[in-house]
């Protein structure tokens, strides 16, 4: 899967949704701009809220689950409809099962080590996590090292006015997650978070 199709390159982790909640709020994001819709798996129902979701994406969007740590979760995931692998670590045979099923995988990665080890495994894209631990220089420095346009999303304390900052230092994409979605949050508010990102990636690019 070409990672570069996806634009803005923003995922949008919905840690805690409800299947209930899922059609109001997802179509919310859709409609917003968002093309990349990730539910963590470690909160109930999130294997249905991502069926829900794969249902009603758009033609140039995909959904897939956050914190899949076993080759059982990415088989989980891609049998509810979900085309998008995420990770806060590094696991080979994780990435690798993705990859197998033609899904989108981003593991988490915080050092050159990592890095390596995802591309190896055929990641698509580095999620550098936590973003507020590696920082900006931290992020400078592992890019140096890397294969050229190699996509970076930061993930961990991104605010609407913190993209510019970080892609001037090399990231390409990002992962969104309480600044963007809590449980609770109603369809207006998110509405409006989810438009503030959007358009702060906008003007970014100009």
């Amino acid at each position: 899967m070409n990672v570069n199709q996806f634009n803005p390159p923003l995922v949008a982790i919905l840690r805690g949704l409800t299947p209930a909640e899922a059609p109001v709020l997802g179509a919310v994001l859709f409609e917003a701009g968002f093309r990349l819709l990730e539910v963590p798996l470690n909160r109930p129902g999130a294997i249905e809220a991502i069926g829900i979701l794969a249902r009603m994406a758009p033609a140039d969007a995909i959904v897939g689950g956050g914190t899949m740590l076993s080759v059982e979760h990415v088989e989980a995931v891609h049998g509810a409809g979900g085309r998008l692998m995420v990770a806060p670590n590094c696991n080979s045979a994780v990435i690798r099962r993705g990859v197998e099923l033609g899904m989108l995988c981003a593991p988490g990665v915080a050092t050159p080590t990592e890095a390596f080890t995802a591309l190896e495994a055929g990641a698509q894209a580095l999620k550098l996590f936590p973003a507020e631990m590696v920082g900006k220089n931290g992020l400078k420095a592992i890019k140096t090292v890397l294969p050229v346009n190699t996509p970076l999303w930061p993930v961990g304390g991104i605010t609407p006015d913190e993209i510019a900052p970080w892609l001037a230092v090399g990231a390409t994409g990002f992962g969104i997650g309480g600044q963007l979605f809590s449980p609770g949050v109603s369809a207006e508010e998110l509405g409006q978070r989810a438009r503030r990102f959007v358009a702060a990636w906008r003007a970014a690019q100009q």
